[in-house]
């Protein structure tokens, strides 16, 4: 079955430490739903560095990228409306998908 990556991206920061919790509580939720369909799920990301062309490293990331989720779903369509289920949107975010491509081995 095809697998697809699900980027989050933005997303406002909880204006309290309950409105944290209630959102978390709606993403678990949902992580739950997706059963066995999610291959990985809740990636986020922590002190990203960025290493540009000429070799030199500057903290922070050149994106809002702020982490991924991995599902499996018999199509792009599929895997669209799984995320937009997704409570991430809820918060401002949004959410970029794509599917993975298998590559040969390159050992």
């Amino acid at each position: 079955m095809p697998q697809y990556v699900i980027v989050y991206l933005g997303g406002d920061q909880p204006s309290s430490p309950e409105e944290g919790k209630q959102h978390m509580a709606k993403y678990r939720e949902w992580l739950s739903s997706l059963g066995d369909s999610a291959v990985s799920p809740a990636n986020p990301f922590k002190n990203t560095n960025t290493v540009n062309s000429d070799g030199t490293v500057t903290t922070g990331g050149t994106t809002s990228m702020s982490g991924y989720t991995i599902i499996e779903a018999d199509s792009m369509e599929a895997a669209l409306e799984i995320a937009k289920a997704c409570p991430f949107l809820d918060v401002g975010g949004s959410l970029e998908v794509s599917e993975l491509i298998q590559m040969p081995d390159l050992k």
